[in-house]
């Protein structure tokens, strides 16, 4: 059993609505990246993209930097034309090194949650102390850049140690995109503080397109329409949440922009669709939704252990 959090079956929770009856809060998560040009050798794991080629290697590098100097603006164009306000999947190196990037960004107002500063730094075997200063630059440096506090974080590369919620928690984060493990936010048990896991995806993730189907563009869109439509329906019933993830340097080529706009069009079209972003999203669940749902599971948890009869 894993020790942050307990199993609940959906159809069993306290029912979620979300702000006008909303059926699905969705939200829009590009992943804004800065990758090395020449890593240090230590900051490339085991399985991680590139890992064990010598580098520099421009296979590896380019399809960011390509995102950064094109692609982004391109996909820019139809977020814009939706009105679509962004939670960044942000390295946070991107506010150094791409002032035009940040600049856009904050004149957009958009959320975000770190990716960590470099997308090839991870986690992993990071000491306590050592991933306690991790969020502390994080946290820093996002303030400096944007004067926004963060709430949350994608790990970079997606990757954790054993202390991470925890230590989100303490450095005063509210949710955790990591899991993708449900179709609702879900209390995480820490130390300190209040964390959840907020859904994020894998799957509608235009870049995972490519390993799916030659067809990559379309046979994105039409996954990201189909899972929309059952959340859609067993949203009246309980809310949920959609996240569609993008990586600049894919949805912005040339060939594919389109298909995002396919997709953003189909949604929105539809009555009941909260368009928000990831931080709404966990502030609305805490203030309504996380001591009902906590308490139940406590009353839950008693049930299926209860105290021996003296």
């Amino acid at each position: 059993m894993n020790r942050w959090f307990d199993y609940s079956p959906i159809v069993d929770r306290p029912v979620i609505r979300w702000p006008g009856g909303a059926r699905v809060a969705f939200w829009l998560s590009p992943n804004v990246e800065y990758l090395e040009y020449d890593p240090p050798a230590t900051s490339r794991p085991p399985g991680f993209v590139g890992a064990g080629i010598p580098t520099p290697n421009l296979q590896w590098y380019r399809t960011r930097d390509y995102g950064n100097r094109v692609a982004f603006w391109r996909m820019l164009e139809v977020i814009d034309k939706h009105d679509i306000r962004c939670t960044a999947s942000l390295n946070e190196a991107v506010l150094d090194h791409f002032p035009e990037i940040r600049d856009a960004m904050v004149a957009r107002d958009w959320d975000y949650m770190s990716h960590g500063i470099y997308n090839n730094r991870t986690l992993h075997g990071l000491s306590e102390e050592a991933e306690r200063r991790f969020y502390v630059d994080c946290v820093e440096t996002l303030k400096r850049h944007t004067g926004k506090r963060l709430k949350g974080m994608l790990g970079p590369a997606i990757s954790a140690t054993v202390n991470t919620p925890d230590l989100m928690a303490e450095a005063g984060l509210i949710y955790h995109t990591d899991w993708c493990h449900d179709d609702q936010p879900f209390p995480l048990k820490v130390k300190s503080g209040r964390l959840i896991s907020l859904p994020y995806t894998l799957e509608m993730n235009d870049s995972a397109a490519v390993a799916e189907s030659a067809n990559d563009a379309p046979y994105f869109a039409q996954i990201c329409k189909d899972q929309f439509d059952v959340l859609y329906e067993q949203g009246a019933e309980s809310g949920r949440v959609m996240c569609i993830a993008l990586h600049p340097y894919w949805i912005g080529a040339p060939h594919r922009t389109k298909y995002l706009d396919d997709i953003l069009t189909y949604i929105l079209s539809h009555d009941g669709v909260w368009k928000t972003t990831a931080e709404e999203i966990a502030e609305y669940y805490m203030d309504n939704y996380y001591d009902t749902v906590a308490a139940y599971l406590e009353e839950r948890r008693q049930d299926l252990n209860p105290a021996p009869q003296s």
